[in-house]
């Protein structure tokens, strides 16, 4: 059961008369301890309470220092030290365990702090047997990803989630429910708008297990060393994926943010968080994603979705449509056509016209993809041959044209494709890759040896409550120069 729970007017009523009569005051701008003090200082956790109360049961023995706890993971995620030096490093560092509301004498142990990790992501799979998968032989060109498992993917996933539909991934709805704690409060401070606009980019998470596995066959006793037997992985739910920046294949997970750029305070801040499986196409992460923030934060308006190429389908165009947000999302590869004859077009109505110098004929608009179609005069009983013709295409059912109809949001979107406003948004998308970056070097996610799924959500997740605290303490910082500037003045 969940024990007694210290206010953060109490915690901070604690660190003050802790701290304030040392030599060199840690909540001094000055102090080498500044950034990780202030930012646990400001951090209210009181809302923590409710969200972990139905995650203990009414019985047993009371965990206590449970928002303690929470602080120690965001000092750990700030300083960027492993779980098991922490007990010694609270006990001799007087400053940091003051942060982080404890005393020489209530320092959690190393299991409490893992309880807690498993209070909000629950517990890892145990290493388990499952077939061994060679390093895939991947052949891709530069910038391209790995293309998604099954066709059409976003257009099922679309139709059901414009029904209503969602698919609950029980992880991401923990780690986001925290998320928010973060969000509100810099929603709070002015650095989140009522009307956002958000950015969304995948990026590679490689786990710390190798994905060789440990063999528990026979084979090396009969002399085969290069078995396909099933072997014993450490991380079970890990697989290869295909890391399109690097040019090589990666062994671990995906990880799909949605982020958000402020630019009064210049600050880029995480709003959604999601691990997936490695071979996850973004596409299908950014309809989940989009949809579970949208229902997540109703009091938010979403302005714009901006991905880059990956989302570029048409289902994701009118699935934004039909929420009323706007896409500004870059387009991929255009689809090589037949282009063996050129096709002038009439510009006052926009009509093909065939060689003969004839309009081409209305033949109906496409049912899979967004066009109109346009046929041969001639072949449509429309016009008599003339000197073109010789030179127009061979087949008897005449030669065909298509062009992209108004109504193509992929094409004709809401803001119109090149213009300031939408160039204005897409160059803010960067905001997406300047979280991955931070997250993942920053904060050291990238470099983590952690395995398993949920050990990888709950570091990115303090890794991403980090950076909103940075932003925050960025406004209060500049809001205490100005004052210090006006009193001096």
């Amino acid at each position: 059961m969940l024990g007694s729970w210290r206010s953060h007017a109490d915690y901070r009523n604690f660190v003050l008369q802790r701290l304030g009569g040392c030599h060199s005051n840690p909540l001094s701008p000055e102090h080498e301890y500044f950034p990780i003090v202030a930012k646990l200082f400001i951090f209210d956790l009181d809302p923590l309470k409710d969200i972990l109360a139905e995650r203990y049961s009414f019985t047993g023995r009371p965990a206590t220092n449970q928002p303690e706890i929470m602080r120690i993971f965001i000092l750990m995620q700030h300083l960027k030290k492993p779980i098991s030096r922490w007990n010694s490093t609270l006990k001799s560092n007087f400053i940091l365990r003051t942060a982080c509301g404890l005393t020489k004498n209530d320092i959690p142990d190393i299991s409490s702090i893992y309880a807690f990790n498993y209070r909000v992501t629950g517990k890892e799979q145990r290493p388990r047997l499952r077939s061994f998968k060679r390093r895939p032989k991947y052949k891709f060109k530069k910038g391209e990803k790995l293309p998604p498992k099954h066709p059409n993917i976003t257009r099922r996933l679309a139709d059901r989630l414009s029904t209503g539909r969602r698919f609950r991934d029980p992880l991401a709805e923990s780690i986001n429910s925290l998320l928010a704690l973060a969000i509100k409060q810099s929603y709070s401070n002015g650095l989140i708008g009522d009307r956002v606009n958000v950015s969304g980019d995948g990026t590679c998470m490689e786990t710390g297990a190798s994905p060789y596995g440990k063999k528990t066959c026979g084979c090396k006793s009969k002399g085969v060393f290069d078995c396909d037997c099933p072997r014993e992985f450490s991380d079970p739910s890990a697989n290869w994926g295909w890391d399109s920046h690097n040019e090589h294949p990666f062994y671990g997970y995906s990880g799909y943010f949605l982020s958000t750029y402020d630019n009064t305070h210049k600050v880029d801040l995480p709003l959604y968080l999601r691990i997936v499986d490695a071979k996850r196409h973004d596409s299908v992460s950014a309809l989940v994603s989009i949809a579970e923030f949208y229902d997540r934060y109703p009091q938010l308006s979403i302005g714009a979705f901006i991905s880059d190429s990956a989302s570029d389908n048409q289902a994701t165009y009118e699935l934004l449509d039909e929420w009323g947000i706007n896409s500004v999302i870059a387009l991929g590869k255009p689809i090589k056509g037949n282009n063996k004859y050129p096709v002038p077009i009439d510009n006052h109505n926009a009509i093909p016209i065939c060689p003969s110098g004839h309009r081409m004929v209305y033949s109906g608009d496409g049912v899979t993809r967004p066009r109109s179609k346009w046929r041969c005069p001639r072949v449509m009983g429309k016009a008599e041959k003339g000197s073109g013709c010789d030179t127009c295409s061979s087949s008897s059912y005449g030669r065909t044209v298509y062009t992209k109809p108004s109504w193509d949001l992929r094409i004709f979107c809401r803001i119109p494709r090149g213009t300031d406003g939408w160039k204005k948004l897409m160059n803010s998308r960067t905001a997406s890759e300047r979280v991955n970056n931070r997250i993942l070097n920053d904060y050291g996610i990238g470099n983590t040896r952690r395995r398993g799924k949920k050990r990888i959500a709950f570091a990115t997740l303090m890794a991403a409550i980090n950076i909103h605290l940075d932003a925050q303490l960025k406004i209060q910082m500049s809001e205490y120069n100005a004052r210090s500037n006006i009193s001096t003045a």
